[in-house]
């Protein structure tokens, strides 16, 4: 699969993930106390998938721009390649493994 219809999928399905946990923290809550204190738990967990979700969709939006502009698959560090086999693992990997590890 080309690299754009990886990031074109990868798009989608974050931005699918991201519609569904705000909608799910736009629900209303339950009169009852004890029901109140589980859906606050329960909210605050899917806020910190909601802040996962859309940083890896602003991932996602950033290596699309560096495809359009011909840099993706560069180091954002160093300007090496980035390994083949991490862009395969992680299609908006923005650093080489060597460089990663340091930032």
């Amino acid at each position: 699969m080309a690299h754009r219809d990886v990031l074109d999928a990868l798009l989608h399905d974050y931005t699918v993930r991201v519609e569904a946990i705000r909608r799910d923290l736009s629900r209303s809550h339950s009169a009852d106390f004890a029901e109140q204190a589980q859906q606050r738990q329960n909210d605050e967990v899917l806020e910190a998938l909601l802040a996962e979700a859309e940083q890896e969709l602003l991932r996602v939006r950033q290596a699309r721009q560096r495809l359009a502009e011909g840099r993706y698959g560069e180091c954002l560090c160093c300007g090496e390649p980035i390994e083949a086999a991490r862009l395969a693992a992680l299609p908006a990997a923005e650093y080489c493994l060597s460089c990663a590890q340091f930032n």
